[in-house]
């Protein structure tokens, strides 16, 4: 009878156990999915960041140039 008994609890724990261990994978996976997406957010970000402020600058690189030659032909055809 002890036998019989001691080997249902062995049992019981073994699958307390594995369902223990199976919820803290899943636990953990999405942990690292949740890191994951936040990298790959931040990285997004940063990159489009550089290329706003890439565009602002050539943008304001064509402003002046578009200027410059505008006053330049400008003199040009009145002087």
């Amino acid at each position: 009878m002890r036998m019989r008994q001691s080997m249902a609890q062995l049992e019981r724990e073994f699958e307390e156990e594995a369902a223990k261990e199976k919820q803290s994978r899943h636990q953990s996976q999405r942990t690292a999915v949740r890191r994951a997406r936040v990298r790959r957010r931040a990285r997004i970000e940063k990159n489009q960041r550089l290329r706003f402020l890439l565009l602002l600058v050539l943008i304001s690189l064509t402003v002046i140039g578009v200027t410059v030659a505008m006053f330049q032909t400008l003199a040009w055809l009145i002087g």
